[in-house]
């Protein structure tokens, strides 16, 4: 049935269409409807509806804004492979101002944005990378004359949705480490609207790009946790599906980098690996496009935490996590157990002798136990017998 159904999506004109402008085969182009539809945990046939959407719905508008951070997330974005950001931004979304990729700057970039929010106004979707600093109103970060306070404020507005990619503007990032001296915070601590948080450093592209394709297919994003995070892509812990979580389950643990437990790689969690305490799919879908075993871990450093307020930038890296499933014991067989000899004839010898002298003395122990009982009857019988014969005579 599935079959079927490609079948008839490939022979369709705007899938064909679509395909084209992306420079990408049909058969590609479907696999990366299966793998989003996938990847958002929807049901079977889903992947025909993010197929249309993407192929015939109006590319929507976006505003990327950045504040105080690295532009660690836009580098990200611009190593994504399927599909490159060329073909995001052209043919999936319409990005119309970026201060990063724009070609143009000043007063040009700021009219774009003018433009755009007027234009779209109520459909546009707002991108926020970096932190917001607020201390002394904001003065330590400013674009165009405006502090980042007035600008994201100005630009949520009228956008429809709100989005904070990277943990800077999810929830202060490394910026709101104390002492803090900027006052920066999240956007959701600014802002008096519902924000999608997208937290990492930096996060995967993919959980951006797909949280968008659910967007312009359904129109609205998908379903969030209690934190505004995606929870196709926040919901599980790293450690549930890391590759050296059967070394962790058998107590196998590296305690030094480039020991050979590291070498062979065991379990991280003794090095302060944060996994079983981070949400996120790192270990799941990976990083980077680069092929198998591209992510931290598998590449020997500890997870650190970063999609985690409290644990990101916060706990030192060598502190050990705190296990939200299962905490092993302080101690666990050793992966070689050393093996007993057997005893030589002098080890078994001088045993012996230890045994019989052991011996000899608790047969003489008892030997005085009983003797001593013995002793005691016989004075207690004397005492009685005595005791008879001072009694005076009966009188007859």
């Amino acid at each position: 049935m599935q079959e079927q159904k490609f079948e008839l999506l490939e022979n369709d004109s705007n899938i064909i269409a679509a395909a084209d402008r992306l420079e990408m085969s049909r058969r590609d182009f479907l696999r990366f409807c299966t793998a989003a539809a996938a990847t958002l945990g929807l049901p079977a046939g889903a992947e025909a509806a993010v197929a249309e959407a993407v192929a015939t719905k109006p590319r929507p508008s976006v505003i990327w804004l950045h504040f105080q951070e690295c532009t660690g997330c836009t580098e990200s974005l611009l190593r994504a492979e399927h599909p490159t950001l060329e073909k995001l931004i052209l043919d999936m979304i319409s990005l119309d101002y970026h201060e990063t990729l724009f070609a143009a700057a000043g007063h040009q970039v700021e009219a774009a944005r003018l433009q755009a929010m007027e234009k779209h106004k109520g459909q546009y979707i707002l991108v926020v990378e970096g932190a917001i600093p607020a201390k002394d109103g904001g003065v330590y970060c400013k674009v165009g004359g405006k502090t980042a306070i007035e600008l994201v404020r100005e630009c949520a507005a009228d956008a429809a949705a709100v989005i904070a990619i990277g943990s800077c503007a999810s929830w202060g990032g490394m910026p709101s480490t104390g002492p803090n001296p900027t006052g920066c915070s999240g956007v959701n601590k600014v802002i008096d609207k519902p924000v999608i948080t997208i937290p990492g450093c930096p996060p995967n592209p993919y959980n951006f790009l797909t949280t968008v394709v659910h967007y312009l297919t359904y129109g609205r994003f998908p379903a969030v946790d209690a934190l505004g995070r995606p929870k196709f892509a926040y919901s599980r812990l790293i450690h549930e599906n890391c590759e050296r979580r059967a070394h962790f389950d058998a107590g196998r643990f590296a305690k030094e980098f480039g020991d050979e437990g590291h070498r062979k790689g065991y379990c991280l969690y003794k090095l302060g690996c944060k996994g079983p305490e981070t949400y996120a799919n790192c270990s799941v879908i990976l990083f980077g496009d680069a092929g198998a075993g591209t992510w931290p871990v598998a590449c020997g450093h500890p997870c650190i935490g970063c999609t985690e307020q409290g644990v990101g930038f916060a706990k030192p890296i060598h502190q050990t996590a705190h296990i939200k499933t299962f905490s092993p014991p302080a101690t666990f067989p050793r992966i070689v157990e050393e093996q007993g000899k057997g005893a030589t004839l002098g080890a078994a010898a001088v045993l012996a002798a230890v045994v019989g002298v052991a011996a000899g003395a608790g047969a003489r122990v008892a030997k005085n136990l009983g003797l001593s009982h013995e002793a005691e009857e016989a004075r207690l019988k004397a005492e009685a017998a005595k005791a008879e014969a001072e009694k005076p005579a009966e009188r007859v």
